[in-house]
């Protein structure tokens, strides 16, 4: 009887690991954490995963209430196969990890700065967190 694979290990940046990025990383873990292993951090991060982020989230029966911002420089010396950043910011100012690993850049709107009423907001939460499922899942799916 073989081993069993090894689980790749991806890694989402974004500026302050409060929505995007903790989206992307719940639905990775959710959806797809029999061949991959999520973790998620920022450039900047903020003091807390955004409410509105965990409430969407929970309306697609994945729980990121436990998610913690964390900074990008905790996860250098680790090995990652991926690392996907997910806004522009966080692109240009992504460091240089020490071991190599393919670098995908996926940006989506960042809907914290949306504006209006909370179900107003919750909409663009909704948008942005179905938008990560529809493009970042099948390119993973796609690398393993």
């Amino acid at each position: 009887m073989s081993a069993p694979a090894m689980r790749r290990r991806v890694l989402v940046l974004c500026t302050g690991n409060s929505c995007r990025s903790q989206m992307a990383e719940g639905w990775i873990n959710a959806l797809l954490g029999g061949r991959w292993e999520a973790s998620s951090a920022g450039t900047h991060p903020a003091a807390a995963v955004h409410p509105l982020a965990v409430r969407a989230m929970a309306e697609a029966g994945v729980d990121v209430s436990g998610g913690v911002p964390e900074p990008v420089e905790r996860y250098l010396d680790e090995r990652w196969d991926l690392v996907v950043t997910v806004c522009d910011s966080a692109k240009e100012a992504c460091p240089s990890f020490p071991r190599p690993a393919e670098r995908v850049h996926l940006a989506f709107l960042d809907p914290a700065t949306a504006e209006g009423t909370d179900e107003e907001k919750m909409a663009v939460f909704r948008r942005v967190r179905d938008e990560i499922r529809a493009r970042l899942l099948p390119l993973l799916a796609a690398r393993g």
